[in-house]
């Protein structure tokens, strides 16, 4: 790694040479979370919180920086560790736990001597303002906290202005202005200063705001949706919109926080395990709060499952030689394994310590179990696309067709459909990089007969190289079809009727059980090949492949749903009529009920925890 300097023109260009930001970012997830970015030595150097991981990182890899501690930081960077979230709040606690945890020397830091943070409400005006305090307290404002830190002061201060329209001006600022503030164009101020309010009005708004910070949101949200009904029966609609959109702020801070309970010390364990690759990810949850994550990668062999891994990893890493670890009372599983009992067992005799093992949750616990779920994805996706993972892999796809060089570039088609109605081709791009994202392509094809998959691959295939030929653009070194020799031959001859039989064709079929690792390869001039389940060149294929089948799969499902003029809502199981329509008025419309989490589902009204795990899948498949 380059040594840290001082000089300000020092950016992402000084970055670690084996640390490749823009393959990073391109698997980088856009949910919310926690990032933290890591010296050469492994140490933390700061870290953030975003509502969407890939944009936020993104920012730092621009070419021009103009903030010299963003470059300054640049300049030390290695690496980056993610965190996925289920929203920015409870990245908010997380990032809060982990500076106070692990003080990196680019955060600002609360300093021991301080007083802790408060809101101030000055209640004894006429028109209360609220603002960020700190220090001694006056006896007729009223006080809201101790916050962990200014920056979340700030966070409840952001939301409270922009949901109930607050002054936040000082007091001789407030008695001298003669015409409405930028606060007011930007409606997060009612204008008190110039009468554009009347004082019940403002004081009602403060009861709101009060209520909310003392905890009782759900009292606020009832009086603003009474509120709301009112104005829309009085055909006052701007006003109903208005109030409409106040309710959906607070529902996005109504959210039950999973990241910071009272439930105890608990290590959450998902497994996941594709393309020669497994992942163990670990949550780590001690006094309820969620401290971060580890990503541990065990050497497997290709007839290893998923539940052979856990079982392996649970074992070794509990009953190994760690006299630091500590630990937790629970132990939660994304699914049962063997000789848990055994191992429970075994730990008490060893370590002096009852541990409670489980793979079948509820509430938080299967928050926290999701939350690891997402991040063992995040953390295998990453090793998949490593620099040196990709490399290894097409240096051994040349030795299986025995070519000189690796292609440089691969497309790669599948079709996907349901009956035969609605069939979507999909086109996917790989280079020595990974995916090319940029260059997927899907098509709606309409074969003559529905479920002709081969007629589905060649209109798709001519569509696709006749325009790429028509204007001049790099043809792929490698066509690999989702398929055996039926069809790649209906690919082969779809080809040849536009002049390009010579473009390598490769097919992928699952053998007889259909077991990963066991797939055959057709070749285009006649080669068939059976390649070893822990080959690095069938992994690949079987990524390329994997991506293809996905990429058809959700193009599918979008051309279904455009299909069918009924509500979103309406397709969801056990949703009639009436439901809807609570729904949509708890929420304030159908974005913010997306947004929503599990948790927050079931509080709504007449939702069951059960009916909320339902809705929100429907809405997340």
């Amino acid at each position: 790694m380059p040594a840290s300097t001082d000089s300000p023109a020092d950016g992402p260009n000084s970055l670690h040479p084996d640390f490749d930001s823009a393959s990073f970012l391109r698997h980088c997830s856009r949910k919310p979370g926690v990032y933290r970015m890591l010296a050469g030595d492994g140490s933390v150097l700061y870290v953030g919180k975003a509502r969407d991981l890939r944009a936020r990182l993104g920012s730092y890899f621009q070419k021009r920086i103009d903030a010299v501690k963003t470059r300054a930081l640049m300049a030390r960077l290695a690496g980056v560790q993610t965190t996925v979230t289920s929203d920015e709040t409870e990245a908010l606690l997380l990032e809060q736990a982990l500076i106070k945890e692990l003080r990196p020397p680019y955060n600002i830091l609360l300093r021991d001597d301080k007083s802790y943070p408060y809101i101030r409400l000055s209640v004894e005006q006429t028109f209360p303002r609220i603002a960020f305090h700190r220090g001694k307290r006056r006896a007729k404002s009223r006080y809201f906290g101790p916050y962990p830190s200014s920056g979340s002061v700030r966070e409840a201060l952001n939301v409270v202005e922009k949901v109930f329209r607050l002054r936040n001006c000082t007091d001789s600022f407030f008695s001298n202005r003669t015409r409405p503030c930028l606060q007011y164009q930007i409606k997060r101020c009612t204008a008190p200063c110039v009468g554009l309010v009347s004082e019940e009005d403002y004081r009602r708004q403060v009861a709101l705001a009060i209520d909310f910070l003392d905890g009782r949101d759900g009292a606020v949200t009832d009086a603003l949706e009474r509120r709301m009904a009112a104005a829309a029966e009085a055909l006052d609609f701007e006003r109903a919109a208005e109030l409409r959109d106040q309710i959906a702020a607070i529902r996005l801070v109504q959210q039950k926080q999973y990241v910071d309970t009272d439930r105890g010390d608990v290590d959450v364990l998902a497994v996941l395990a594709r393309h020669g690759i497994a992942v163990v990810e670990i949550l780590v949850v001690r006094q309820g709060r969620v401290l971060g994550h580890h990503s541990y990668f065990p050497k497997v062999r290709p007839e290893d499952t998923e539940e052979d891994v856990l079982d392996a990893f649970l074992s070794q890493y509990y009953l190994g030689d760690r006299g630091d670890l500590a630990l937790p009372a629970e132990v939660i599983l994304d699914r049962p394994v063997g000789g848990l009992e055994t191992l429970a067992a075994a730990l008490r005799e060893a370590r002096g310590r009852k541990v409670r093992f489980a793979s079948t949750v509820r509430g938080e616990r299967l928050a926290w179990l999701r939350m690891a779920k997402e991040n063992a994805e995040q953390s295998l996706i990453g090793k998949l696309t490593s620099r040196d993972n990709i490399n290894q892999r097409y240096a051994a796809l040349a030795r299986l067709l025995d070519v000189e060089s690796p292609p440089a570039r691969i497309e790669c088609f599948d079709i996907s459909h349901t009956g035969g109605e609605q069939a979507v081709a999909s086109c996917v791009v790989f280079g020595p990089e990974g995916a090319i994202k940029g260059d997927y392509r899907r098509f709606n094809v309409s074969p003559p007969q529905g479920g002709d998959d081969y007629a589905a691959l060649a209109e798709a295939v001519t569509r696709r190289y006749q325009r790429m030929a028509r204007e001049g653009k790099a043809l792929p070194e490698l066509l690999l079809i989702d398929g055996g020799k039926g069809q790649v031959g209906a690919v082969i001859a779809a080809l040849a009727l536009i002049d390009l039989a010579a473009l390598p064709v490769l097919g992928i079929s699952k053998g007889p059980s259909r077991k990963a690792g066991l797939e055959v390869l057709h070749h285009g001039d006649g080669r068939t090949f059976a390649p070893t389940a822990d080959d690095p060149a069938l992994h690949l294929l079987q990524q390329i492949r994997d991506e293809a089948h996905r990429f058809a799969l959700t193009g599918h499902r979008a051309r279904r749903g455009k299909a069918r003029s009924a509500s979103l809502l309406e397709e969801i199981p056990g949703i009639g009529p009436r439901r809807r329509q609570q729904l949509l008025n708890h929420f304030g419309g159908l974005q913010q009920l997306r947004n929503a989490s599990v948790e927050s589902l079931a509080s709504a009204p007449g939702i069951s925890r059960s009916l909320a795990e339902s809705i929100y899948a429907w809405l997340h498949d």
